[in-house]
């Protein structure tokens, strides 16, 4: 539905009391709309709320964009790397832990928790 610019979609988000309808016409739009729903996160979250900001964008993205215009292939390159390892017990690049690259051993860290999070969420909708 959203594949090919420049479209319309009405934005999940209320400003001056009203969801607009905006014209996104390359990427930079899809994160603009982004950066909206961030902010809303964080100030909801500042008022009491407890919401996941990556679960509230990723569950509005359909409102306004495909999901596929905001894959990265490296992050996915990166899953799979991670996944591949964890099954088969080996290590993702050459050597000991120890000898890991350090920005490896931080994506490795974030993936575990987004992987974890969605197990948990997935476990709590009873799928």
């Amino acid at each position: 539905m959203y594949h090919t610019y420049p479209y319309k979609a009405q934005i999940p988000i209320l400003i001056d009391g009203k969801y607009e309808i905006r014209t996104f016409t390359s990427k930079d739009d899809i994160y603009a709309v982004i950066d909206l729903l961030r902010e809303e996160v964080h100030a909801n979250n500042k008022e009491g709320g407890s919401f996941n900001v990556a679960q509230s964008i990723v569950k509005q993205l359909p409102f306004f964009a495909c999901k596929n215009v905001l894959f990265n292939k490296k992050a996915q390159q990166d899953i799979s790397r991670y996944i591949y390892a964890e099954n088969f017990g080996t290590p993702p690049y050459k050597g000991s832990y120890g000898e890991q690259p350090s920005k490896w051993v931080q994506k490795s860290f974030l993936i575990k928790k987004i992987l974890g999070s969605r197990k948990s969420e997935a476990t709590e909708n009873g799928r």
